[in-house]
């Protein structure tokens, strides 16, 4: 058989042919007079097994351990690896329809839609309305959602539970406001040290904790800094003197 013959005869292209044998999953047949390579039938159940292997999931690396041994003891290994993988993945997609079946189910979808159900509801509920300040709070809210697992995103939408108290919610609009008006001050001004001392007041107590520790952790402790470029130099400095307070009180 010539290489398109066999091609034809597994049901793959002439390219999947030369591929695998560039891999060194399908040896090479000797090749005739002519320059034509000569595949026998062997080698068409070689490169069938290869498909179907392919078609299980097996990356060409794991087909290529599991053709090295005839017994089919590692194929079976490997066989019950992707099952596991497969069943990981089979549970990840049922999660990802439920939660946008949920996300189908609003009549008003918006981006901050999308992020988890409990995150969904607090920003549902903290305060919002035309704050500039407000809109980049939110936006870090996502953003830490997005990153964490889905126990530590319940654990953060629980840390943001008291700050959707009615009362809590008129405070955080009020110092929303406060914070637009540093928008364009700069660091010595009269405004922050108050600001920060009502910032400290306002945050509930597990949340200051939280703050004040994730700067001892390698992986998050630059969260200060990075946040800063985004602020004023007055909204920075307020953020600065928060956390001081919020270190002297946990």
């Amino acid at each position: 058989m010539r290489i398109g013959e066999i091609a034809a005869l597994v049901g793959v292209s002439t390219r999947t042919v030369r591929h695998y044998h560039h891999l060194g999953l399908l040896p090479e047949p000797e090749r005739r007079a002519n320059g034509y390579r000569d595949y026998r039938l062997r080698d068409a159940v070689v490169l069938a097994r290869v498909r179907r292997l392919a078609e299980l999931g097996l990356s060409l690396d794991e087909i290529r351990d599991v053709l090295a041994d005839d017994r089919g003891r590692e194929l079976r290994e490997v066989l019950l690896d992707l099952d596991a993988d497969l069943a990981r993945q089979q549970e990840a997609i049922a999660e990802r329809r439920s939660r946008l079946a949920a996300l189908l189910a609003e009549t008003d979808l918006d981006p901050d839609s999308t992020v988890s159900p409990d995150m969904a509801e607090m920003l549902r509920r903290l305060p919002a309305g035309e704050s500039r300040f407000a809109a980049f709070d939110r936006e870090l809210m996502t953003l830490v959602d997005t990153g964490a697992g889905p126990a530590d995103r319940a654990a953060f939408a629980a840390l943001l539970r008291p700050l959707t108290e009615p009362e809590a919610v008129a405070r955080g609009n009020v110092l929303y406001a406060r914070l637009d008006e540093l928008e364009d001050a700069d660091a010595d001004d009269p405004r922050v040290a108050a600001l920060a001392a009502d910032l400290a007041a306002h945050i509930p107590a597990d949340m200051a904790s939280l703050m004040v520790t994730s700067l001892e952790h390698v992986e998050f402790g630059g969260w200060l800094e990075s946040m800063a470029l985004e602020l004023s130099p007055a909204q920075a400095e307020t953020f600065r003197r928060l956390v001081a307070i919020l270190g002297e009180r946990t």
